[in-house]
């Protein structure tokens, strides 16, 4: 039984992976963060799994991620956790640096000390392109963050390339573009949408509070984009991806069809524009050219984006009718 060790798998993503992972026979260990209070909301369905085990430990303590790898001896790692939320990266940059880029390090630092023969996979992102220097962007296009969050990832993404370069570890890079799913935060644009929406449906508020609505991106179902993941590592060499739809849309055409998921007509009456959800320097236009997975990985996206905004609005309206009950 080959083995999978996750960082960030009470996330959106971790929580797919570790699915999907399960699913495809793996004995899967994820790390968890110490607290009062655990959330594992996102993997309830999974939890009591005889092949799933949860290992406390934390991105910013090296001793607890070596001696994690050291006991596992895993065939497989995978990065997911980071502050991921951009907005929040201007407010705790610093944190954001630790998490999101340092903490890429000590992973691959527990790697090479503990369990240099397993691949690892780190989540690099489509907001290190920022302003973008050519549309669409792809694996050569050159960086240009606009984001605490994004700068961090860029240095994620060149310590992996620096690792698999200098100790000939397999050390590949998934640069995925926004990928979303009924598990995103509230904090994200995308869920913010389809759970006030749903709200809206059922009488519970009123209007949607929105930042920038035309900055455009190319967004995706997460499921489909882990499974990316997966299929990196079971690549002969060391690569790394963009993993991405080659559409693009603006956070306006999402809350219209949004809107139009739930019956709700004319998207305007449910919108306010608040300037504090406005990002103080605006990725404007974020399209992935996936050519390379398509050829190398065999991977294709399976469900579109007016699909996804209907899932994610039908998911939240079934949730806020289960809490209204």
């Amino acid at each position: 039984m080959k083995k999978a060790f996750i960082t960030g798998i009470t996330g959106q993503d971790g929580s797919y992976l570790a699915e999907l992972l399960l699913e495809e026979g793996y004995q899967v260990y994820g790390l968890t963060r110490r607290t009062s209070t655990q959330n594992f909301a996102r993997i309830q369905n999974i939890i009591h799994n005889p092949n799933l085990k949860l290992v406390s430990g934390d991105l910013m303590d090296q001793h607890s991620l070596t001696f994690a790898l050291q006991k596992i001896k895993p065939d497989e790692v995978y990065n997911l956790a980071a502050q991921s939320f951009v907005q929040a990266s201007w407010e705790q940059p610093i944190l954001t640096g630790e998490f999101t880029a340092i903490g890429v390090t000590r992973v691959l630092e527990a790697v090479r000390l503990a369990c240099p023969e397993a691949k690892f996979y780190q989540a690099s992102s489509s907001e290190m392109f920022g302003k973008v220097r050519e549309v669409p962007q792809n694996e050569n296009t050159p960086f240009y963050p606009r984001s605490p969050y994004g700068v961090a990832k860029i240095y994620g993404h060149w310590i992996t390339v620096n690792y698999r370069e200098s100790y000939d570890m397999f050390a590949v890079s998934g640069i995925l573009f926004n990928h979303e799913s009924p598990r995103r935060g509230l904090e994200f644009v995308t869920r913010k949408i389809s759970n006030a929406i749903a709200r809206i449906k059922l009488g519970k508020q009123q209007y949607v509070e929105l930042g920038n609505l035309d900055a455009k991106r190319d967004w995706g179902y997460a499921k489909d984009y882990v499974r990316a993941m997966h299929l990196m590592l079971q690549q002969e060499n060391p690569d790394d991806y963009v993993i991405a739809t080659g559409e693009t849309h603006s956070v306006q055409e999402f809350l219209e069809l949004a809107c139009q998921a739930a019956d709700l007509g004319d998207w305007q009456q449910y919108y306010k524009h608040n300037p504090a959800f406005d990002r103080p320097a605006e990725v404007d236009l974020l399209i992935g050219d996936a050519s390379k997975a398509k050829t190398k990985l065999n991977w294709q996206p399976s469900v579109g984006f007016a699909d996804l905004v209907k899932l994610m609005v039908e998911a939240d309206l079934e949730i806020e009718k289960k809490s209204a009950a």
